[in-house]
């Protein structure tokens, strides 16, 4: 792996409690999906940390003028859940970034071959070069739909320099991958596991985030 890849694994008491709850095989769907919105809420507080570009202004206080630093409105922020697991991400990371445009990518993974078909691509044609892009994507196993959901955004016209991965379990393969590839990438994990299983799934990881998260 590429020592340039920066991942980082938040030491917070709340990422680690709700990577508990989402580990458990005996926590219902509700509660799954729950510490999912949470865990996306929290990683996606730490990934936009001295990230989203700001701006130095000035506000009148009931009682005198102050200096104040406000988000810049002027850079556009895209989020992109990779369906369908990314989706229940989303509504953590949307509540931090209310402003945010939202674009929908789906993505399956061949069962047999482990690699991912898309189903689903509501990106634009293009992305302004300065835009800040946010991909939701619960495990990183293999590395084959965040490379496919990378390989999508960067050709529309984003630097991997601008760019963000949430996730939940990352596993060696998929940031071995993407450090070969998107060495200025940054990704913001709870946990990184330690490898996967013969049908590629993440171990001890947590299951499957998408089945576990809509109840199916």
């Amino acid at each position: 792996m590429s020592m340039q890849l920066r991942v980082y694994v938040p030491d917070h008491p709340l990422v680690k409690h709700w990577l508990g709850v989402a580990r458990d095989v005996n926590t219902p769907s509700v509660l799954f999906k729950t510490a999912i919105v949470e865990l996306g809420r929290w990683l996606t507080y730490e990934a936009i940390r001295h990230w989203l570009p700001t701006l130095d202004t000035t506000v009148q206080t009931p009682l005198a003028e102050c200096p104040a630093t406000l988000i810049n409105p002027q850079i556009p922020i895209a989020v992109i859940p990779i369906l369908r697991a990314g989706l229940a991400l989303l509504d953590g990371a949307q509540t931090l970034l209310p402003l945010s445009s939202i674009y929908h990518l789906g993505l399956a993974r061949n069962e047999e071959t482990l690699q991912p078909s898309c189903y689903l691509n509501r990106l634009p044609e293009q992305f302004t070069p300065e835009t800040r892009v946010i991909i939701l994507e619960p495990m990183l196993a293999t590395g084959g739909s965040i490379l496919t959901a990378m390989d999508e955004v960067t050709k529309r016209g984003v630097d991997p320099a601008l760019m963000r991965v949430i996730s939940v379990v990352a596993a060696p393969p998929a940031l071995q991958k993407l450090g070969q590839h998107y060495p200025s990438l940054t990704i913001y994990t709870a946990i990184i596991d330690e490898g996967l299983n013969h049908k590629g799934y993440i171990v001890p990881g947590l299951g499957d985030a998408g089945d576990r998260a809509f109840g199916t």
